[in-house]
């Protein structure tokens, strides 16, 4: 059913390669994806007889098998750990139990995976169970989720983990290796209830009204998206957020298939998602007039099943997410860019990190882009219409086919608006070799269009140089671009003839003096 994204993934390398995020020492910190859980979930079945194909159900909803750490999203929630979700307020005896330590349950997948096995069993021995059906297990499936919602709770036992059951599951590595394999198990089919009527603002989602909103202030417009991970799954984010009790919400939940979005509060009011005032240095120095004001009150929230820790993101959940953004961004005249459609950690970094690093930002803002019919093409190296595009952050290409090398002094930055991606580099004018140079991999030769995207600005070059290279180190082309205007989208280079293999656009500096040209990215297409 899911396939590790070369994207994501490659996402992780980039940014280790570009110092966006420290490299983790391997002895201290274990992968996000481990591979062979089936022997896994087989072992920890056996020992604690619990079935095994319920642990690999149960660590699929969870966490896609993925070896997440989930700071809460709200307060008041309760952080999960590892490919079962293990709960964080009482990891000391979850660890004690299985003669353990919680580092343990942090890095090791079988430990996590063990953990869970003993308390699923102490819940079947309390409940006193038959073990050997695996339909029985249902009211433990119940009590390990912990949500007290019951339509979310429902959700999660008879839609998500027996859902998962009836049809199976299956995911890889990037390096083709089986991460876990659940064949379809006969169980029960229990119609979940569900709410009948669509989102009042965005009719492919379903209403599950939160109690938990305000007003926005008079005369205030909606100007931003907020990117929110719920630190957990779906059923229990959405079943929290209508907890009155939660004092918190988000105007959209969306699960991590794609193949389901809540809308919980309407777009007019204000939902409860950013404890934070607004602090332009955050946000590229974009729009200080807003300093001090509450997020919440010009903003729309969608909180995403998933974690800020995880190695990647489901397709299905992109695709839904950027046609629920479109959706917003052109009903409220909203710009699609990064300086309006932002990561929560971004506005809140004291306390909040979501979506995380792996977020393919790129990829997302360029769909979005592309749904609401702006001048955008494929994502992140290789999107819906088959183009690649280069980056001018590393962690935002797909490492097999697209990067972006430095030479010289070049400055990272975002202040502009309307930049692609999560900012740009720019240099000083002058009589130097020392260009931007954007790689990008072919598999055969042929004839292909190329397009620049650039921040404008008074003071860019009027000249910028773009030379195009095939493979085997041949000018094929080359273009000048005044980058004091037609900036914020795709403007065409030109169509040259490369070879297979690692291609390229550079964009050099030696051009009238007193300027600076921006790298911020190529499309090839």
């Amino acid at each position: 059913m899911t396939r590790m994204s070369s994207f994501a993934i490659a996402a992780l390398l980039g940014l280790a390669a570009t110092g966006c995020v420290p490299d983790p020492a391997p002895d201290t910190v274990s992968p996000v994806v481990q591979t062979g859980l089936d022997a896994t979930f087989a072992a920890a079945g056996a020992e604690f007889d619990v079935p095994p194909a319920l642990l690999a159900a149960i660590g699929y909803v969870e966490s896609r098998w993925q070896m997440v750490e989930g700071t809460p999203e709200f307060d008041g929630a309760v952080g999960k750990l590892g490919v079962m979700g293990l709960r964080t307020d009482a990891l000391d005896a979850t660890a004690a139990r299985i003669g353990a330590d919680v580092e343990d349950l942090r890095q090791d997948a079988a430990s996590n995976v063990r953990a869970a096995a003993a308390q699923l069993a102490d819940l079947a021995s309390a409940q006193g169970i038959d073990r050997g059906s695996l339909d029985a297990w249902r009211p433990v499936v119940a009590a390990y989720a912990h949500i007290d919602d019951a339509d979310a709770q429902a959700r999660y036992v008879d839609g998500d983990v027996y859902g998962t059951l009836a049809t199976g599951a299956f995911a890889y590595a990037e390096s083709g290796e089986l991460i876990a394999r659940l064949e379809p198990q006969k169980v029960a089919a229990i119609a979940v209830t569900r709410a009948k009527a669509a989102g009042p603002d965005y009719a492919p989602a379903v209403w599950r009204s939160s109690p938990n909103y305000g007003s926005r202030p008079s005369g205030v417009p909606i100007w931003m998206v907020v990117i929110h991970t719920c630190e957990g799954n779906y059923a229990g984010c959405w079943g929290w957020l209508r907890n009155s009790a939660a004092q918190a919400s988000a105007h959209y939940v969306v699960n991590e298939s794609g193949s389901e979005i809540s809308q919980l509060v309407r777009e007019a009011n204000r939902a409860w998602h950013v404890a934070a005032s607004y602090a332009c240095s955050h946000n590229g120095n974009y729009n200080c007039g807003k300093n001090g004001q509450s997020v919440n009150n010009f903003a729309i929230g969608i909180e995403h099943a998933g974690f800020a820790s995880q190695a990647s993101f489901p397709a299905g959940q992109i695709e839904a997410s950027a046609k629920l953004t479109c959706d917003i961004t052109r009903d409220h005249g909203i710009p699609r860019d990064r300086n309006h459609i932002v990561g929560h950690g971004q506005l809140q970094p004291s306390n909040r990190v979501d979506p995380g690093p792996n977020w393919p930002w790129s990829q997302y803002i360029d769909r979005v882009r592309t749904l609401c019919g702006d001048n955008g093409g494929g994502g992140g190296g290789g999107g819906s219409t088959g183009a690649i595009i280069v980056d001018s952050n590393n962690a935002n290409n797909t490492a097999s086919v697209a990067r972006i090398e430095l030479t010289g002094t070049w400055t990272s930055a975002s202040s502009t608006p309307g930049y692609y991606g999560s900012g740009y580099w720019f240099a000083d004018t002058s009589a130097t070799a020392a260009p931007a140079t954007f790689w990008f991999y072919l598999d055969a030769a042929g004839s292909h269009a190329v397009d620049a995207w650039w921040t404008a600005g008074p003071n860019r070059a009027a000249a910028a140089p773009f030379i195009a290279f095939n493979a085997a180190g041949s000018e094929v082309g080359r273009v000048t671009k005044d980058q004091r205007a037609s900036g914020s989208k795709w403007t065409p280079l030109g169509t040259w003839s490369f070879t297979k293999g690692w291609n390229k656009i550079v964009l050099s500096r030696w051009t009238t003096a007193g300027a600076v040209v921006i790298a911020d990215a190529v499309r090839v297409r």
